[in-house]
């Protein structure tokens, strides 16, 4: 799978811009600024329809203008498909597939699929646990693209439960009964749609885990694929049987709803759940977070993207892979080490300040990123 063509109206800094591409290695070279990192996030977006760099969609519009638009050629075994995302803050977003309109924009999740590698996955690593769910869900949906429609169901029915039980826990008489009576109704909804989503999760997880040690051992020195572990910790004991998941988040909705009408929010849940990182052997396993050098914790939010990557590929797609900013922080024994272990990749999308800072195993093709103009590189 590849990107054979980019167009951009009024995306981020750019008021129109075409560019062809091509398999293999892809390098944007430009001074931070210059527009580089925007050509990459265009496409990442048409993969999962959000920006690895902001959570809203506002800021991926050109100042000054109300819309943008984001299509790409994509070539899969042997044939194009061109995917169009229209970005409308505020109103519905459109998508369309040949040029003809999808009925919801998440149809276009999966069509294309990316793996992003830039400088702030270290918050996978040192940031909040939503962050790591956030990193779970999202490859959750690349490789199923249905569950897209389960985790925005999830969030729609967490925000009215929470809703609910502030309104619950201050009401009085039979406004109280009333609304504990709608939240038992919430509750099943809940326990429904949060055990497919923690079923999905505790599945992905199981499957990804023998690629995060093999991918940390080749881009940490000195490591083994037994030093790096991932594992899933709800926020509630799980049943022997996954057929019992959603029995089972249902009694525990019930038995905390006395703390959760008190404190307002929903306490159990897969929004409560966290993936958890170490690092060690069997007899001594510490968490990353807190304990891990930076090199350490650099190592293994690389090897979790790596790890995606190699998974998605076993699935039977060859993803688009990026890897942006990410061999400035790197030295040049780690660099050549990481391009050598993507060199393969179908297409990679490269993205440095410097030419330098490029491996020459993915010195393929090279654009100049400058002054909102990208040229190519004879």
């Amino acid at each position: 799978m590849h990107v054979s063509h980019l167009t951009l109206h009024n995306f981020r800094s750019y008021e129109t811009l075409d560019v062809e591409l091509e398999p293999g290695a892809t390098a944007f070279i430009g001074r931070n600024g210059q527009g580089k990192t925007n050509l990459i996030e265009a496409i990442d977006y048409l993969s999962r329809l959000s920006s690895h760099r902001v959570a809203a969609d506002a800021p991926l519009v050109r100042a000054g203008t109300d819309q943008a638009m984001v299509r790409a050629a994509v070539v899969r075994d042997g044939r194009t498909a061109v995917l169009e995302i229209e970005l409308n803050p505020g109103r519905a977003n459109r998508a369309r597939i040949n040029r003809s309109p999808l009925p919801r924009p998440r149809d276009l999740i999966g069509v294309m699929r990316t793996v992003v590698f830039a400088p702030d996955d270290l918050t996978l690593v040192k940031g909040d646990p939503s962050d790591r769910r956030k990193f779970l869900d999202d490859l959750l949906v690349l490789r199923t693209p249905r569950l897209a429609g389960v985790r925005s169901d999830y969030d729609r029915i967490l925000r009215q439960r929470n809703s609910l039980l502030k309104t619950a826990g201050h009401a009085r008489g039979d406004s109280r009964e009333t609304a504990l009576s709608t939240l038992a109704v919430w509750d099943g909804q809940l326990a429904q749609v949060g055990s497919q989503l923690l079923a999905a999760r505790l599945g992905l997880v199981e499957d990804l885990r023998p690629y995060v040690g093999k991918a940390y051992e080749a881009v940490a020195r000195g490591a083994s694929r037994e030093d790096a572990e991932i594992d899933y910790k709800p926020s509630f004991e799980l049943p022997v049987e996954a057929a019992d998941l959603e029995t089972r988040l249902l009694a525990e909705l019930e038995a905390r709803r006395r703390d959760e009408l008190d404190r307002g929010i929903s306490l159990v849940g897969p929004h409560r759940d966290e993936l958890l990182l170490s690092l060690g052997n069997a007899d001594l396993r510490l968490p990353v977070k807190g304990y891990a050098s930076h090199g350490e914790s650099w190592s293994f939010a690389l090897a979790l993207r790596l790890a995606s990557y190699d998974l998605l590929r076993a699935d039977g797609d060859d993803p688009i892979l990026v890897l942006d900013d990410v061999f400035a922080e790197l030295d040049a024994e780690r660099r050549a080490q990481l391009a050598e272990l993507v060199a393969d990749a179908e297409q990679v999308l490269v993205t440095a300040a410097v030419a330098a800072d490029v491996p020459e195993a993915l010195r393929g093709t090279r654009f100049i990123v400058a002054d909102g103009r990208v040229r190519r590189d004879e």
